[in-house]
């Protein structure tokens, strides 16, 4: 029971700590503003009408009785009621109105009924309090005649309402903006926390962010800022070493080329020339992950303009790329064009005919290649995003490598906030699905 409750309070409450934070800070003041009102309704303000109503109704009984039985000074106890209570009174034998005047839902109405109705009885009296901005009226059936009343407001309800309302409702909208404003300045600093590590985790080099607001956010600020430094220190060590062996290594194999250039012993030439080759091939796998681990500044790329320089590095009719319509992103251009360019380089190597379908969705982008090869086994999908993983049944994505290429593809695209996922599409062959953020 209460862990259901649990998950309905959970899914009732905003996700946001700046909602949560106002809900903490805003209900009680508008709960004891509620209970206030309430308190003040019943007590004060109805009590305090019901007496005011009552002791005019028993007024206007009076002078109903007064008229009954002295109807020859009339002048004289109308012109005496006008002067001292600024009342006015009118006699005429007109027909009783049939149309109603009150309101439903008028506190003031209701109370003015409920004491006409028990003094006067049903279908004796007649009132509106709508009709003049400053006056009440009401009518009195008396035998065959209509005494009318003309009061002033102030004598049916009181005129504190008003003031009191306001007096409780401004403070409270004051603090609460209050609130809102230092609310704001509070949970500034965690958004700006929150997109600097959003921004770093999709590979961005964060160097604009300065740490601000309370202690607590300022010191977590601080350790994220250090360990980003640290991570960026680390990434660039390595690549700078993995790069360093690299070209290290490339100038004995240069130097094992021209000796083998003057052997005369052909075969064995070839047949070390060809593990040189391979051998050349790992290095410069080795040195595009190098790359991808370089820094490099987030832009605004247009997908268009991107595929479209890809297209043309590959120049083949084999290769068939279609837009739904002009898609922009930001992320890391040379990143985003290394791993395109990977994918639709194993499936030119294994297929003869590529598409390329590049499609918007809500709010990301789907690029599609599909391939007519012989495509991978389900079972080894995961297995080909693994580094130095080297498929030789069927396919091997990596052929020429060491297992490289889908690992770098899947670690751009996840640095950019997005996914790959493979399968097998209408022509039996692979099919690679990326979706990137926009």
């Amino acid at each position: 029971m209460f862990s259901g409750l649990n998950r309905l309070i959970k899914i009732i409450l905003p996700k946001r700590l700046f909602y949560r934070a106002l809900i903490i800070v805003a209900a009680p003041t508008i709960i004891l503003q509620f209970i206030i009102t309430i308190v003040f309704f019943d007590s004060i303000w109805i009590k305090a009408n019901k007496n005011i109503t009552r002791s005019l109704v028993a007024q206007l009984k009076t002078i109903e009785e007064i008229y009954q039985n002295d109807k020859k000074n009339l002048d004289f106890f109308t012109d005496s009621y006008k002067n001292n209570f600024n009342f006015e009174i009118g006699i005429t034998k007109g027909d009783f109105p049939k149309v109603s005047g009150e309101r439903k839902f008028s506190p003031m109405d209701r109370s003015l009924r409920r004491e006409l109705k028990s003094t006067f009885g049903n279908n004796n009296y007649w009132f509106s309090t709508s009709k003049f901005k400053n006056a009440v009226e009401i009518k009195i059936k008396s035998n065959d005649e209509v005494i009318e009343f003309l009061v002033p407001k102030e004598m049916v309800s009181t005129s504190s309402v008003r003031l009191f309302v306001l007096w409780t409702t401004l403070p409270s909208i004051l603090l609460i903006i209050i609130a809102l404003i230092f609310l704001k300045n509070q949970t500034r600093p965690l958004v700006k926390l929150a997109k600097a590590a959003e921004r770093f985790g999709k590979g961005d080099y964060v160097n604009d962010f300065r740490p601000s607001g309370a202690q607590e956010i300022r010191k977590a600020a601080y350790e994220f800022d250090r360990m980003a430094k640290r991570i960026n220190r680390h990434l660039n060590q390595r690549s700078e070493m993995l790069s360093g062996i690299s070209h290290d290594l490339r100038t004995p194999l240069t130097r094992l080329k021209l000796q083998l250039a003057l052997l005369n012993q052909k075969e064995l030439s070839e047949k070390m020339s060809k593990d040189i080759d391979e051998m050349e091939k790992m290095l410069n796998d080795y040195l595009q992950f190098a790359k991808t681990q370089t820094q490099e500044e987030t832009v605004n790329i247009n997908l268009i303009r991107l595929f479209d320089e890809i297209s043309g590095n590959y120049n083949n009719k084999d290769l068939k790329i279609s837009f739904q319509e002009s898609i922009n992103l930001k992320g890391r251009p040379m990143a985003l064009k290394r791993s395109f360019e990977n994918v639709i380089q194993n499936a030119l190597t294994y297929g003869t005919k590529v598409f390329v379908k590049v499609q918007k969705t809500l709010n990301r982008v789907l690029i599609i290649v599909d391939d007519n090869g012989p495509g991978i086994p389900e079972d080894q999908y995961k297995n080909v995003f693994k580094p130095f993983f080297r498929l030789d049944k069927s396919r091997s994505l990596n052929q020429s490598g060491v297992g490289l290429g889908l690992a770098l593809v899947e670690d751009i695209i996840n640095s950019h906030g997005g996914s790959i996922q493979l399968g097998k599409n209408e022509y039996n062959g692979l099919q690679v699905k990326i979706s990137l953020p926009f």
